[in-house]
């Protein structure tokens, strides 16, 4: 494939010169036959973005996704909790698919509050009912029925019809009001995150308030219940945060062995899959992405394609790296000529690594480091998908669901390292 790199800002992207055709669906034909038998009263087919942004400008894309390249077991699956097994019986569903259908069940007012107050969708109101009422009936009727969709239910097919739900009402980014602010807020506390950061000289413990940092970013979550009671209530300081998460050691707790790695190796190429707006970018993971650039290290953030809950996405992304820079254009001294934003092709707070974009599928050449990081991306799917490069799986535990599987604590942290 060949391929052509601009460069803009500082920030490099990757776009495509010749496009390569990959038989690999986008979604599921199960879940479109599910939206049509399920009484909706017009069944559409789910977006397919035909186009991605390089600081703004349209590039050629495709809407084909194909495998990550770096994956290397060949019985992969991206969920991590199973939810049912082959000597359940199918047409009952078990405790563990009621209390994820139960979870999904519960956020919905949560979804319904934000879409009532877009108003880049005329009738909002109306639509929003609509969303919530549709979005019910269908967790209701896998709760009577849950092989309806001719394969076991997880958590990739209850986000993805939320998401489809959503978006034939005509909603697109019902979160954005609320990820402006925080990403607005975050940009603010930046320079002063960092400059904490690099006034600690031992190289083991900058690693981890790094790591605390990244955990406590995490935690602005909208798709957990409680969380975002909270931030619609009073918001959440990260200072505080850093400073009151669970005490070490973690349920996964990994750290030591990646600080001895981090002080014997210099990662040349690096991918992170990041997660959500505000603190959680901009003060867990780019300072964390930062000291891997002065370190020589490339770095790419892959991001979602299209909004989902309060994840950040490419285009986010794209307008909020330059708000960060100082006045020579680095990001607080250290350059980015070495960053790249990638489109993860994906569209969920969750990722099935089989169906990534084509672009980044390109950039996995030659990395040597994969970063899972969030609950979604690393925890509830990809906690134990095995890599052909070294691999860091870093997230809080926020749904109770999570924490009862991993015998763990709510808010407890992982941070999983597999060497190769």
């Amino acid at each position: 494939m060949l391929r052509s790199l601009t460069t803009s800002m500082g920030i490099v992207s990757v776009a495509p010169t010749q496009t390569v055709v990959y038989l690999v669906p986008r979604y599921p034909p199960s879940i479109s036959t599910y939206l049509y038998a399920s009484s909706l009263t017009k069944a559409k087919t789910i977006h397919q973005p035909t186009q991605s942004y390089v600081h703004s400008k349209s590039v050629e894309s495709t809407s084909q996704l194909v495998p990550f390249p770096l994956l290397t077991n060949g019985n992969y699956t991206a969920c991590t909790i199973p939810w049912r097994f082959p000597s359940d019986d199918p047409s009952i569903p078990t405790p563990t698919e009621l209390s994820w259908i139960n979870l999904l069940l519960n956020t919905i007012p949560t979804f319904k509050k934000h879409a009532e107050n877009d108003t880049s969708v005329p009738d909002a109101a109306n639509k929003a009912e609509n969303f919530a009422q549709r979005y019910a009936r269908i967790l209701e009727d896998f709760k009577k029925d849950p092989a309806s969709q001719g394969r076991p239910l997880d958590i990739l097919i209850l986000c993805r019809l939320r998401e489809q739900v959503l978006r034939e009402q005509g909603f697109r980014d019902i979160f954005k009001k609320i990820k402006d602010v925080e990403n607005a807020n975050a940009i603010s506390l930046f320079q002063n995150v960092v400059h904490l950061n690099d006034a600690i000289e031992d190289e083991g413990k900058r690693l981890e308030n790094l790591v605390r940092g990244i955990f406590a970013g995490n935690i602005f979550d909208l798709g957990a219940t409680q969380l975002a009671e909270v931030f619609s209530r009073d918001g959440v300081s990260f200072s505080t945060t850093c400073q009151n998460l669970v005490p070490r050691p973690w349920i996964i707790d990994d750290l030591e062995t990646f600080r001895i790695a981090w002080s014997k190796k210099s990662w040349k190429k690096v991918i992170i899959f990041v997660d959500n707006s505000g603190a959680d970018v901009i003060l867990g993971i780019l300072p964390f992405a930062r000291e891997l650039l002065r370190r020589g290290s490339q770095v790419i953030l892959a991001a979602n394609d299209l909004p989902s809950i309060n994840d950040v996405t490419y285009s986010d992304l794209i307008e909020i790296i330059p708000k960060l820079k100082d006045e020579e254009g680095r990001l607080t001294g250290v350059s980015t000529s070495n960053l790249l934003i990638a489109n993860s092709g994906n569209d969920l707070p969750v990722i099935d690594l089989t169906r990534v974009s084509q672009e980044l599928a390109y950039l996995a050449n030659d990395v040597d480091l994969v970063i899972l990081e969030g609950m979604g991306r690393g925890i509830e799917t990809n906690l134990y998908a095995q890599f052909k490069c070294d691999s860091l799986k870093i997230g809080m535990v926020k749904h109770p669901e999570v924490a009862e599987f991993l015998g763990s604590r709510l808010y407890d942290c992982v941070i999983k390292y597999d060497e190769v």
